[in-house]
């Protein structure tokens, strides 16, 4: 799918709670990554459509050929993702010189089921967002290789497919199947709205309960 502006800046506008509900009524299962798929340089919103990246392990020295193919050809706005066979916390696969490439052709951001590294460079001199499992120095050379470009990869416990729309804030990442996008955006928006007027009528009724029983959401 072909996301327009308008699409876009709709997602941009929704929090990722929002369209994590929304998936869980559209869609009928879950929508959201581990917890520990976390923004590790900023608190940056992300929403683009995913580039994925898949790395196996390997005791060979060898460069990641496909991520670098998917930096270097990718869409500006797009969001790579990027799963590893067993979600390693200790190796990264990102670090400052991709951030300078995804920089250099205006990528959206990364998500990795990994660790990212040169976080002091990557916030200092391009405050990309990466969102990652954890924050480590040790480089995959030598202990995993991109194995394939643009396949579905598990990434947090989801499976990405290339194209599907990924959306990250504080709160985390949601991942919303391609197919789904305008009917899972119609409800969060729904969500959205209600939510406002929901908020409204606990402050102006000093409770809680009220709020949840009319609206029937927490």
């Amino acid at each position: 799918m072909i996301y327009t502006k308008e699409i876009i800046a709709q997602f941009k506008r929704i929090s990722t709670a929002s369209i994590s509900d929304a998936i869980d009524q559209v869609v009928g299962k879950q929508g959201f990554m581990d917890f520990e798929i976390k923004p590790r340089i900023n608190d940056c919103r992300i929403v683009g459509p995913a580039v994925t990246v898949s790395e196996v392990a390997t005791d060979e020295k060898l460069p990641p050929e496909h991520a670098l193919d998917a930096i270097d050809s990718s869409p500006a706005g797009s969001v790579i993702v990027i799963g590893l066979e067993g979600s390693s916390k200790n190796v990264a696969c990102w670090g400052g010189l991709m951030t300078a490439g995804s920089v250099a052709r205006d990528l959206e951001g990364a998500v990795l089921d990994a660790a990212v590294r040169d976080v002091t460079e990557i916030k200092r001199d391009f405050n990309f967002p990466v969102f990652s499992r954890s924050v480590a120095p040790v480089t995959t050379v030598g202990r995993y290789k991109t194995e394939a470009l643009n396949v579905p990869v598990e990434c947090g416990g989801i499976t990405v497919h290339p194209g599907d729309l990924i959306v990250g804030d504080q709160d985390g990442i949601v991942v919303v199947p391609s197919k789904s996008v305008l009917d899972v955006l119609k409800v969060a928006l729904e969500i959205e709205e209600r939510e406002v007027e929901q908020t409204m009528l606990i402050l102006s009724e000093k409770s809680l309960r009220k709020g949840i029983e009319k609206y029937n959401r927490i």
